[in-house]
């Protein structure tokens, strides 16, 4: 078993890390008599996964959402991370598409954020959000819980 401490030196992850992982149901740890966090070594690969799915775009809830498909959420190994990985691609390839787009339409964008101009190319191509009303409709959503 593992002190905090130890998995934090060891995977690199901050202990304030640790623990919110461990709010998430992410990873586990056992309790000693003095309420010390102890965790087993295998927390490590399992930190190894996170920080990869991490990496690759995914929230939290999706990296949650597939360790919990581990049986008795167990170590994922690397035939679970070629089958997980495998689901991802899809959205993977979406984002990158995405990120290309941006990319190239960049130039053309005068980044007020507004996102109704008829011009453009980046979000409202075909000035779709006009019929919403003035200013940012999309922000406007957002932080009221709407499109």
């Amino acid at each position: 078993m593992l002190t905090i401490g130890e998995v934090a030196d060891r995977s690199g992850v901050p202990h304030t890390a640790l623990r919110f992982y461990e709010e998430r149901g992410l990873i586990t740890s056992e309790r000693t008599a003095g309420n010390q966090r102890r965790y087993a070594r295998a927390v490590l690969r399992r930190l190894a996964f996170i920080r990869t799915a991490q990496r690759v775009g995914l929230s939290l809830e999706e990296i949650h959402d597939a360790l919990d498909l581990l049986p008795q959420r167990r170590t994922p190994t690397k035939v679970d991370w070629s089958r997980l990985s495998k689901s991802w691609r899809g959205e993977i390839e979406a984002r990158i598409d995405a990120l290309q787009r941006l990319r190239d339409n960049l130039t053309s964008c005068i980044g007020c954020g507004c996102l109704s101009l008829k011009s453009c190319g980046l979000i409202n191509s075909d000035d779709d959000l006009a019929k919403l009303g003035p200013g940012a409709p999309r922000l406007k959503a957002a932080t009221e819980g709407g499109i």
